[in-house]
């Protein structure tokens, strides 16, 4: 099976390369992030005549993730157990953004997960991603420990490079998110609760990236983070027969500023 996770940064501006990308890769799942839309938004159709199941939750213009699947879609859950809520606006009661979808795919527990971004340090909006990875934290630790043998998938854009050479310049980013010693710390205790980033020992770094800004030439100076993964659980991980970043969907006109990863499962 060949499982993947892309941030699209908005499926109705990019729809033609992401159907084009699955047929060339053939991939069976493909979790997405950053939709940016709403369900009703979504370009379901396109995907279905290609053969995918499709389960999306997109509130507004912001956030959005989605799960692709030509090897089943069971029991989709919008959302995870403990999942923080959060309010833009003063006065507006919080809730749940549009973060986190999970199904069962081939057998296999796919989470399509955007992190928030934390913006900068001291803003609130890095507390509530601190929390937010706590509350997956736990509770990704309670499917492990109600069976060891799940076959999980913690996959998207986490925004955090949780190791020097997962940045271009430790330097520029010294007093910024992504690679705080919280942030780095939340990412890790993900991983000590049972998970393995499974795609780092088949695209080793550094230089090996799955984010480039779209300002002052970041891509074709090779300027860019390592900020998309795909953590498994035991079971899964012993599955993972190789895996690889497409830096080549970065390039041209109309790409999103992520690479999509993809990782390959034996039997």
């Amino acid at each position: 099976m060949r499982l993947a996770t892309w941030n699209v940064n908005s499926i109705r501006s990019r729809v033609d390369r992401v159907a084009a990308w699955l047929e060339r890769q053939d991939v069976d799942v493909l979790a997405l992030q950053e939709t940016k839309c709403k369900d009703d938004q979504f370009p379901e159709e396109r995907f279905t005549a290609l053969g995918y199941q499709v389960a999306h939750v997109g509130l507004n213009q912001w956030n959005g993730v989605a799960l692709l699947s030509r090897v089943g879609l069971d029991d989709v859950q919008v959302g995870f157990p403990g999942q923080p809520t959060w309010s833009a606006k003063e006065g507006v009661e919080p809730a749940v953004e549009a973060r986190a979808i999970g199904a069962t795919c081939g057998g296999v527990r796919v989470w399509s997960l955007y992190v928030p971004n934390g913006r900068q340090l001291g803003d609130p909006h890095l507390d509530y991603k601190l929390a937010w990875l706590e509350a997956l934290r736990v509770t990704a630790g309670e499917w492990l420990a109600q069976d060891a043998e799940a076959q999980v998938a913690l996959v998207g854009d986490w925004n955090i490079a949780p190791q020097d050479d997962d940045v271009w310049d430790m330097s520029v980013f010294s007093h910024s998110t992504h690679v705080s010693p919280p942030e780095r710390a939340a990412f890790r205790a993900v991983v000590e609760a049972g998970y393995t980033d499974v795609v780092r020992p088949h695209a080793p770094g550094p230089g090996v990236y799955t984010y480039w800004d779209y300002t002052q030439l970041r891509f074709p100076r090779r300027e860019g983070m390592r900020i998309d993964f795909v953590l498994g659980s035991p079971a899964l991980t012993r599955r993972v027969s190789g895996a690889l970043i497409d830096r080549q969907e970065r390039k041209g006109k109309g790409a999103s500023d992520h690479a999509p990863v993809v990782v390959e499962l034996g039997e």
